[in-house]
């Protein structure tokens, strides 16, 4: 650029410019002649781009998801939610743990066996670098256990978020929801009942009515985890099971840790919510009643007897007598005598003719003399109980039985083999063989040989796997009978019952799946919500909205840091030209 001396006076600062330089009119003519060049790229590697995440990213609602639950029917059902709202948000449910990014162990603090599979569970998955979540009654009762260390825990309340907690896992967080449900400072009796969730059995529906239990039972851990009793309105438990009939189930369970208890905290009682149940259960499908407590089904007997005498309900009753032992169930404070057991299985054996009664047993309590032993076994001789559960006594962390003075474990074993010697010394089923029954098929046997059917006193009778028998109600002639089981052959020209209104669901599809739930937000834990419109979503899909969605943060992201630079320099300019 030619220069100018110091003393040359310039009128303009465009005289700078020598007649050599191009002219601006110069420049924009020159651009007629400038041809535009179009860049070239792989459209194969940006289409697998926009396909396939960056590998160190996580998305959270596109992962395969192992279950396992141990222990009672109240713990399937808390299963069969979790699986069900983790299929409705896109997650697979596989049945392949190996294959699964996750595991969702869902558990049982009964027995020490229980809890030692899900222990040992627990290992193999860290050797396995799975992703993990606990749940169930050991990590509600003790989360402070040292195996649970670094891992996330939903409560047994707090099912209803198990979609929040399994996305945070994923996302490598360590997350624990041990809360209470509560309404108005009172406590509930868990998550909403109208949930999606995933039937093991599509014919078979289970309902908690309640959570928790009034007992104070010095062996039980249970209720550290379970609580008090907490029991559901009748209306929302009629609801939930008019909409099962909806969707096919053609038998229902009722259960929870103290069925004969339900209602006491709300001004109701088992009764009442029976009698509304059988109003809306269809022809040829079955109600099952869950495990009471002598205490409380003594004021009901008379009411219980009706009910269990309706054809729609089955002669079944599970009341655990534990010992029968007065001195050992006073020490057990399981709050009854022998004498208040005897009088409920007399009178219903009475008045329901056939029923079918189970009961529980534990041998080697502590304290248990060999008389109390005995007089156990004289209880079993004398009523010869079909359906019988014996268990060892096993002394559980933080309860008061595990500090009293304990059976040697050899003592133990040995009553525990000497009772289930006597139970199997009789057969409670031969004088049945001739008869004919109608029976309910609701599933296949363990052996895939046969179909499982109940009859009205809910034992079991095999039958011949003709798929159209399965969830219908069919007469058969019982030929043949063992320890837990009869065999029967249908009557070729009996009339077959269809029970439920609509077709069942399939295996594994998503139960009560509505708009709502599909739409509903997220709760604080979760900071972006992954759209899906289907129970199990379309991959292509998922990513294209994914995409978006980042198309859309990072405009965002943009505009939000071109503003701030904007308001700093007019901040700056406001302050340089005052």
């Amino acid at each position: 650029m030619p220069s100018a001396s110091c003393d040359t006076l310039l009128d303009d600062i465009e005289d700078i410019v020598s007649q050599g330089d191009l002219k601006p009119q110069d420049r924009h003519s020159a651009r007629k002649h400038v041809v535009p060049k179009a860049r070239k790229r792989n459209t194969q590697k940006y289409l697998q781009e926009e396909n396939s995440p960056p590998s160190d990213s996580t998305i959270p609602g596109i992962q395969k998801i192992w279950m396992r639950t141990w222990g009672c029917s109240h713990n399937n059902s808390d299963g069969e939610y979790m699986a069900g709202q983790l299929a409705a948000y896109g997650y697979e449910i596989t049945e392949n743990a190996s294959e699964a990014d996750l595991w969702l162990l869902n558990s049982c603090t009964v027995k020490n066996p229980a809890e030692d599979h899900f222990r040992n569970s627990i290992k193999k998955a860290q050797e396995e670098n799975k992703k993990i979540v606990l749940a169930g009654c050991v990590p509600q009762a003790q989360p402070r256990q040292d195996y649970f260390k670094g891992l996330s825990i939903i409560g047994v309340q707090q099912i209803d978020r198990v979609v929040e907690v399994v996305e945070e896992t994923i996302k490598g967080h360590s997350v624990r929801l041990l809360g209470q449900k509560k309404a108005n400072g009172k406590r509930l009796g868990g998550a909403r009942l109208d949930l999606p969730k995933i039937r093991k059995n599509p014919l078979i529906e289970i309902i908690s009515v309640n959570t928790g239990c009034l007992n104070a039972c010095t062996y039980c851990k249970t209720k550290h985890a379970r609580g008090n009793l907490a029991s559901y309105p009748i209306d929302e438990l009629v609801e939930r099971a008019k909409q099962s009939f909806q969707e096919g189930v053609c038998e229902i369970w009722l259960t929870s840790e103290d069925t004969g208890a339900y209602g006491r905290d709300i001004g109701t009682n088992l009764p009442a919510l029976l009698w509304k149940l059988v109003e809306v259960i269809p022809e040829g499908a079955m109600l099952r009643l869950g495990m009471t407590n002598p205490p409380y089904i003594l004021e009901h007997l008379e009411e219980m007897a009706k009910i269990l005498n309706h054809p729609r309900v089955y002669a079944f009753l599970h009341i655990p007598v534990q010992s029968a032992s007065d001195t050992v169930l006073m020490e057990m404070k399981r709050e009854y005598c022998v004498a208040d057991f005897k009088r409920v299985v007399d009178f219903l054996k009475e008045k329901v003719p056939g029923i079918t009664l189970a009961t529980d047993i534990i041998c080697g309590f502590p304290g248990e003399t060999d008389q109390d032993f005995q007089e156990t076994v004289k209880l079993v001789e004398d009523y010869k109980f079909p359906s019988l559960f014996i268990n060892q006594f096993y002394p559980r962390p933080g309860t008061p039985a595990a500090k009293m003075v304990q059976v040697p474990a050899q003592v133990k074993k040995q009553r525990t083999k000497d009772l289930s010697r006597v139970f199997h010394s009789y057969n409670p089923y031969d004088h049945k063989i001739g008869e004919r029954q109608q029976v309910l098929v609701t599933e296949e046997s363990f052996d895939s040989k046969f179909y499982v059917a109940h009859n009205r006193f809910y034992e079991q009778v095999l039958v011949p796997k003709n798929p159209t028998f399965m969830g219908k109600m069919i007469e058969v002639d019982i030929y043949e009978s063992g320890k837990h089981f009869m065999k029967g052959q249908p009557v070729s020209d009996a009339k077959v019952y269809t029970p439920s209104i609509s077709k069942p669901l399939a295996k594994g599809e998503v139960s009560g799946l509505t708009e709502g739930f599909r739409n509903r937000p997220r709760s604080h834990l979760s900071s972006a919500r992954h759209p899906s419109a289907a129970v199990r979503r379309d991959s292509a899909s998922s990513r294209l909205v994914l995409h978006l969605q980042k198309l859309h943060q990072d405009c965002a992201l943009r505009v939000s840091v071109g503003l701030a630079l904007f308001a700093l320099l007019l901040a700056f300019l406001v302050k340089v030209y005052n």
